[in-house]
């Protein structure tokens, strides 16, 4: 029977993955191996897109499949749609390995 909500890979992930369109204010279910647990989304999160699974402070790893895809340019909260208006490329950035400022 197909899973409908959110899914996510790792329980390092703080991002999960909608599996449907999902309308603000529902409750999604999501799916970690065989457990599931639900959160609130406060947007409308279209099918494929990432939503929080929990808080992401502004400047901390945005986790996806238990490796990081970016850091967050925003505080994130807790089923808030995680795209490009909050989330910027981590990989290749010379300025954040080398501690200088963003």
């Amino acid at each position: 029977m197909p899973f409908s909500g959110a899914l996510i890979l790792s329980d390092k992930d703080n991002v999960a993955t909608t599996l449907e369109d999902i309308e603000a204010g529902a409750k999604v279910a999501v799916r970690l191996g065989g457990g599931v647990t639900s959160i609130e989304a406060l947007v409308k999160i279209s099918f494929g897109f990432k939503v929080a699974v929990a808080g992401i402070a502004k400047g901390s790893h945005v986790i996806k499949y238990g490796e990081s895809i970016g850091i967050a340019s925003s505080n994130i909260k807790c089923g808030e749609l995680v795209h490009i208006h909050n989330l910027e490329g981590g990989r290749g950035r010379g300025d954040l390995e080398k501690g200088g400022a963003r």
